[in-house]
């Protein structure tokens, strides 16, 4: 029994070398693959989904993008023009509020309407049109059109002022031919 014993203890004890090292290969290939394998199936599962073969079919639609404010406003602009027309007012003088000394202004015109249709409506009206300028005019100062930013405001107001002046009639833009500032 003795010499059983330590038969035993020693296939024991090989068993239990080997059964470490057995262990502790087999439990790194275990974390490896259990590490290892989501990752794979998740990104096989991501590529067949992107690609359509899974998930996605025939039967999704895709909804059009919404436009943008700019493609919106491109529009309306092109549905604006094709109807519009021109009107050219008279050349209009008006001397300017100085402290220098008499400045004149000289200003050529015109108007885009809307709908051209409307062209003898605003013809009507021109005497109205032109006191409104010539009025608003009369105040400026060479100070109040220089740089862009005057012009701006300058156009800003003459469109305000001739569409209050033409109302119904629309006016879409104060065009300047001829700015010209003795």
């Amino acid at each position: 029994m003795a010499e059983e014993d330590v038969n035993e203890s020693e296939d024991t004890a090989t068993e239990g070398e080997e059964g470490e090292d057995g262990k502790a290969k087999g439990g790194l290939n275990k974390k490896l693959l259990m590490i290892i394998l989501p990752i794979l199936l998740l990104g096989i599962g991501a590529g067949l989904f992107f690609t359509g073969v899974i998930g996605g079919g025939d039967d999704v639609e895709v909804e059009a993008p919404e436009k943008t404010e700019e493609e919106i406003a491109a529009e309306e602009e092109e549905a604006k023009n094709a109807n519009a027309g021109f009107y050219a007012l008279p050349d209009l003088i008006v001397n300017l509020s100085s402290a220098q000394g008499t400045r004149f202004l000289k200003l050529k015109v015109q108007l885009e309407i809307a709908d051209q249709t409307k062209l003898p409506e605003i013809e009507a009206i021109t005497p109205r049109v032109i006191d409104q300028f010539q009025t608003y005019l009369r105040e400026m100062r060479v100070e109040d059109l220089r740089g862009s930013a005057g012009i701006y405001r300058l156009r800003q107001e003459l469109l305000y002022r001739v569409n209050i002046a033409a109302h119904p009639v629309k006016v879409n833009d104060v065009l300047f031919q001829e700015m010209l500032i003795q």
